[in-house]
């Protein structure tokens, strides 16, 4: 069976913080680390020229680090250790330039830019953490710039800056709230079965990769086992395709209602389904999916006048015993399956823990 790897769709989601994956929350940095060090270069020798000589050196020293930052944020590890490094600087550099207007009156434009890196950078929740301070204490120090207020133009440019920089943060709030929202929905729909409502079969191998992982730091043990519906192709050939819908979800349902909340179930493609039962020995795993084999059996399902009962076989390979790689698991409980399937059907199989040879046990076929 073909096991092709998948990025860890959810896992990646949960790392990037924000819109942007980490590769290219990378080449964004760098990019604004290159702009900004050529900028400050610029800038530092209009200081000088200006009489703001400590400003200059600042801003020289700032441009040699970011400079040094497009070269790391390649390969380095902290990538939000390094967003957070090079935004608060820069914030609280844009506050000092606001106190200081002989330098640069135009410098209150830049609050308004503080929540679009913030956002874009980190994300909605450290985004806003972020930029909210710096834009307050923004406001305060443009207050205290105009002096007296009372007079219409001096509260039309107060206003002006507290209006515009409130809308600025709360649209991109809302925005990013909706982005969140609709990429966790987009998520959910590319890792689930749309028919059974379980896992498909990219979320199981994201799952069964990241068992294997968990399991090695751990020590802990877990069986794969698949399933596979036996004889399916006679209910949608007799019965119709809407009766083999009707089948695979419930079966779907039955899984979901024997299984811990530990385990982790998946339908892997038309009527196979796979199975992570965490923390399990393999005479354990044997008896549960025996229970489970018989309450399939047992169950009928009712089809307009039809009383539909099917069976269904199983193959257990056990972590570490069958393999360590997902690949020989999905072998080992693969050729499980199929023994069992030649043996009669309605069978659960599991291998012998001899690694030379592969002993099947079958269950009683009903």
């Amino acid at each position: 069976m073909n096991t092709p790897h998948h990025p860890d769709l959810g896992a990646t989601l949960e790392q990037s913080r924000s819109g942007l994956r980490d590769n290219h929350r990378r080449s964004l940095m760098r990019l604004l680390f290159l702009i900004t060090g050529s900028a400050l270069v610029v800038f530092a020798c209009l200081q000088f020229l200006n009489g703001y000589s400590w400003v200059g050196v600042g801003e020289l020293c700032a441009s040699a680090l970011l400079y040094f930052g497009v070269w790391r944020l390649n390969s380095t590890p902290y990538l939000q250790q390094w967003v957070y490094a090079y935004l608060v600087p820069l914030f609280a550099f844009f506050l000092v330039i606001m106190l200081l207007p002989e330098a640069s009156v135009a410098a209150f434009v830049w609050v308004l830019m503080m929540p679009v890196l913030a956002y874009l950078l980190l994300g909605k929740k450290e985004g806003m953490i972020l930029s909210a301070p710096f834009m307050i204490v923004g406001g305060a120090i443009y207050y205290i710039y105009l002096g007296q207020v009372g007079t219409p133009h001096a509260m039309i440019d107060l206003l002006n800056m507290v209006l515009c920089g409130a809308l600025m943060l709360a649209f991109i709030h809302l925005y990013e709230g909706r982005r969140e929202e609709a990429e966790q929905r987009l998520v959910a729909m590319a890792q689930t079965d749309a028919l059974t409502r379980l896992a498909n079969r990219s979320n199981f191998q994201e799952t069964l990769n990241r068992t294997i992982a968990e399991c090695e730091r751990s020590g802990a043990g877990f069986a794969l086992v698949l399933m596979d519906i036996d004889h399916f192709k006679v209910v949608n050939d007799t019965l119709g395709h809407d009766a083999g819908d009707l089948v695979l979800r419930n079966i779907g349902r039955c899984l979901l209602e024997r299984l811990r909340s530990t385990d982790f179930v998946g339908r892997l493609g038309g009527e196979e389904f796979g199975l992570i039962l965490r923390d399990v020995k393999p005479a354990d795993a044997f008896e549960l999916m025996d229970e489970l084999r018989q309450r399939i059996a047992e169950r009928e399902l009712p089809y307009g006048e039809a009383r539909i009962r099917v069976t269904a076989s199983f193959g257990i390979a056990q972590w570490p015993d069958h393999g360590r790689q997902a690949e020989s698991l999905f072998r080992v409980a693969d050729r499980c399956l199929y023994s069992g399937k030649r043996a009669g059907r309605n069978r659960v199989a599991g291998a012998g823990y001899n690694p030379r040879q592969l002993e099947i046990l079958s269950g009683e076929a009903s």
